[in-house]
């Protein structure tokens, strides 16, 4: 629970004052070790007036100003216009063991992104950052730049009119080969990661919410579009000294990330 203990010390720190007028932002997945980080990122960027969470049961965050529970129940309810969330983050993680406050937050499937952006875009959401985690060896270079599924192109035809889907890459599952041979060639590979070029390999969830958050906050400013976020860019971003500049560059189309050329499968 360190990671939303972090987060909910975040909004009572000592930072600046929230930035005057009606943006407001809403996370969906703050549940795991990268919601977590996306979620305080947010609290302690104070770009947006108001930080909301959806949540799947009550949540107690009265000693935390701008940070609003929202249970999912509520999405489809009607919304008066100036407390709408203008950006929304989906966040998908790996489950982990949880407990206490974090289990109120949603935790959402991959299966439910349509529907979920369905409904936030009803909500009056105009601006999405989805974060999807993947294992870099399962998706093919052309789908890192591009909608990789049915689902994506699905969101892609709601309307935001600024979409981010974010293929940020997260380390194999690990599941135990039944072959002795099998496992002895996992470990291989393991130890010398031939099979996954260096931009692949999975970055600290915290830089990959710095990203997130960056983007979800420099959006308001750019062209309407749909773009999607390759984990090499994702790799880039993570070392760039200051990653606020790194997104304002890449959104204005001055960071160009070429995807390495395909590793050698033994």
């Amino acid at each position: 629970m360190k990671l939303l203990q972090d987060a909910l010390r975040a909004g009572r720190g000592s930072a600046p004052p929230r930035r005057a007028g009606a943006r407001r932002v809403l996370v969906a997945g703050a549940a795991g070790a990268l919601g977590a980080a996306v979620l305080e990122q947010l609290l302690a960027g104070r770009a947006f007036a108001q930080v909301s969470v959806l949540v799947t049961q009550p949540l107690n965050t009265s000693a935390l100003p701008g940070l609003v529970p929202v249970p999912v129940s509520a999405l489809s309810l009607p919304v008066a216009a100036r407390a709408v969330e203008d950006t929304a983050l989906i966040v998908f993680d790996r489950e982990r063991h949880a407990n206490g406050r974090e289990d109120a937050f949603l935790r959402p499937e991959p299966a439910q992104l349509p529907n979920l952006a369905r409904a936030l875009r009803q909500r009056g959401v105009r601006r999405l950052v989805v974060v999807m985690p993947h294992a870099s060896a399962s998706l093919p270079g052309a789908l890192k730049q591009g909608l990789a599924n049915l689902d994506e192109q699905a969101v892609a035809a709601l309307g935001f009119e600024q979409l981010v889907f974010m293929r940020a890459a997260q380390m194999p599952a690990g599941e135990r080969a039944s072959q002795a041979l099998q496992r002895l060639a996992n470990g291989v590979l393991a130890q010398l990661h031939l099979m996954v070029p260096q931009r692949d390999k999975p970055v600290r969830a915290a830089k990959v919410a710095q990203f997130a958050a960056q983007l979800a906050t420099q959006l308001a400013d750019a062209p309407a579009a749909t773009r999607v976020v390759p984990p090499e860019l994702v790799w880039e971003a993570a070392q760039a000294r200051d990653i606020a500049a790194f997104t304002a560059d890449w959104i204005a189309g001055r960071v160009i990330v070429e995807s390495p050329a395909p590793a050698l499968r033994l």
